[in-house]
């Protein structure tokens, strides 16, 4: 299962999700969906935003853990 720590990120820089959500230039409500990991899709470009925004790297926000898989 993917997990995505974006809450982490946020908290480590002190920034809040509509920060993030203007300066990456989509909107809350999907920024949200990203943040609560319920994404089903993720543009590379939305990533590499995010991730120069934040100063981190996606291994920062993706994190895999085996094992916990959700049902479909």
């Amino acid at each position: 299962m993917i997990v995505i720590n974006l809450d982490v990120m946020l908290a480590k820089r002190k920034m809040t999700l509509s920060e993030l959500s203007d300066q990456v230039g989509i909107t809350l409500s999907n920024m949200s969906i990203l943040k609560t990991g319920k994404v089903r899709a993720l543009r590379i470009s939305t990533l590499d935003s995010i991730c120069r925004i934040l100063d981190c790297t996606p291994g920062d926000i993706l994190e895999y853990r085996p094992g916990d898989q959700e049902s479909e």
